[in-house]
């Protein structure tokens, strides 16, 4: 493996505090199509990447994941980021979830490779069960059955960009002859 993928693997991490600097475009389309060559079951390509930038919307989102949370509107589950790639999935091909998820994991690698922070935010597919993000993939013009995988929030980390914790006992186990 070269070493700066490794490094990348190595070094990647969490961020939850963003400046509200603006991300190029050139560099978000280059982490869309890190994300679009993540491997998917019998290449079937069941994935799919909104990626918002659009202030008004990326808030709509916000505010709907703040929801399915518990929280107050106010409250920013994408930690100030100015960019949301929403992963969904085509609910009919049996390996969307899995798909999606490596999508993410493509999303986030590429991002760090970049010099960008980002964090996988939950709840998409309750939002996107709803009505309201029902309507949203309509106005979009997207048709199917989805189910929403992870947000990816994009941006440039404010502060410190978090350290590795360690890693727990007991994640493999080596099986040998």
């Amino acid at each position: 493996m070269e070493k700066q993928v490794f490094e990348n693997i190595l070094t990647r991490r969490s961020v939850k505090k963003y400046k509200p600097d603006p991300v190029q475009k050139e560099l978000i389309e280059q982490i869309v199509e890190a994300g679009m060559y993540a491997a998917t079951g019998r290449n079937r390509q069941a994935p799919i990447i909104l990626a918002v930038t659009k202030k008004s919307l990326r808030d709509k989102l916000s505010k709907m994941n703040a929801k399915i949370m518990g929280m107050d509107e106010k409250f920013d589950p994408f930690y100030g980021a100015p960019v949301v790639l929403v992963v969904l999935a085509d609910k009919t091909v049996s390996t969307h979830v899995y798909d999606g998820s490596l999508v993410m994991g493509n999303l986030m690698l590429a991002a760090h490779a970049l010099g960008l922070g980002s964090c996988w935010i939950h709840r998409a597919r309750e939002e996107f069960e709803s009505e309201e993000g029902k309507a949203i993939l309509k106005e979009l013009g997207i048709e199917g059955e989805y189910e929403g995988i992870g947000h990816c929030v994009l941006g440039y980390a404010d502060g410190e960009y978090p350290a590795a914790k360690p890693r727990k006992d007991g994640w493999v186990y080596y099986i040998e002859e």
